[in-house]
């Protein structure tokens, strides 16, 4: 491995401070110089594209990467400012073509924008007054789409099901819980990590960038599977996962349904007030048979909802 002297290091930094000066060639030759020293490791910022693998005729599908921004984390209670929509290309073994299509569009809420999501987001009131979302745009670009995916859908999912009806007849992913990233050597699924492991950083925190992101990271292939992220995610995506709710379970028995990862529902949302987890269809016997032995320790009966991806993450589950 080339070695290069501290002091040489030093000049090197304060070479990359200077970046008007310099062609991004000659950036992109001090970066490499200090990563080859094996003491750095250089982000670069992402550079939006629209073309990824190149069209051989492969049949092809519609997918959408969605992202909003929104008042708060109360899908009940808060609302929508932001909804941007990258529609790509793609094919059933995971490449994705090109971009065709991008949607961004700002919206005025009914309440006030908190300062820390304005602060968080770069949204303020002034911004958005007076934008609004138009249902028949929105409808008109999901239309063709067959999967919408998102980083953390189970919070995007339940914002846009109640403010557009076209949002309930779609199949969702989930980039974040659907793609093993530890399994793959990333130290966390939280977007800004993600890029950080594939050497890239990104100015977050807006829907539209976001979307941009995530469609980088989905265009990759994983480092350990040597999938395709996208292909990885889809297969993931179209298994059915069951929904069992331990109902009436004692509460001096909560620790083993937590340890086992069951999580509690409050019934605010009229779902039952219950501990529920998720499993793997052919996982269901187990599930009972843990429940019958651990929980109930006799008769119960055993409460469970088939999901796909056309119900994954809605809040009619």
């Amino acid at each position: 491995m080339t070695k290069i002297a501290i002091p040489k290091v030093y000049s090197l930094i304060l070479s990359l401070t200077q970046e008007t000066m310099r062609s991004e060639a000659e950036l992109e030759e001090l970066a490499a110089q200090l990563e080859v020293t094996g003491e750095y490791r250089v982000l670069r910022r992402l550079r939006s594209r629209t073309e990824f693998s190149p069209d051989d005729g492969s049949s092809k599908k519609i997918g959408i990467v969605l992202d909003v921004e929104t008042t708060g984390l109360d899908y009940l209670r808060d609302e929508i400012i932001e909804l941007a929509m990258v529609k790509f290309e793609y094919a059933s073994d995971g490449r994705i073509f090109r971009i065709t299509d991008i949607y961004n569009q700002l919206r005025e809420p009914t309440i006030p924008i908190p300062e820390e999501v304005s602060t968080l987001t770069g949204i303020t009131t002034e911004k958005v007054s007076g934008r609004s979302i138009d249902t028949a745009d929105v409808e008109s670009f999901v239309g063709d789409a067959v999967i919408i995916i998102a980083h953390n859908a189970a919070f995007d999912r339940k914002f846009c099901e109640g403010a557009w009806r076209c949002f309930a007849k779609k199949s969702w992913a989930c980039s974040m819980n659907e793609i093993a990233w530890r399994g793959e050597g990333f130290e966390g699924s939280k977007l800004g990590y993600l890029l950080a492991g594939i050497g890239l950083f990104h100015d977050g925190h807006r829907a539209s960038e976001d979307c941009k992101a995530l469609i980088e990271l989905l265009s990759r292939t994983l480092p350990v599977s040597g999938e395709a992220a996208l292909r990885q995610l889809l297969d993931n995506a179209r298994k059915p996962t069951a929904r069992v709710w331990a109902e009436n379970s004692r509460y001096d028995l909560k620790d083993a349904l937590k340890s086992r990862g069951y999580r509690w529902n409050d019934g605010s949302d009229g779902r039952p007030r219950a501990w529920w987890i998720d499993v793997p269809e052919e996982q269901l016997e187990e599930e009972e048979k843990f429940l019958h032995n651990q929980i109930y320790g006799g008769n119960f009966d055993f409460f469970w909802t088939r999901i796909t991806a056309f119900d994954r993450y809605s809040v009619r589950i």
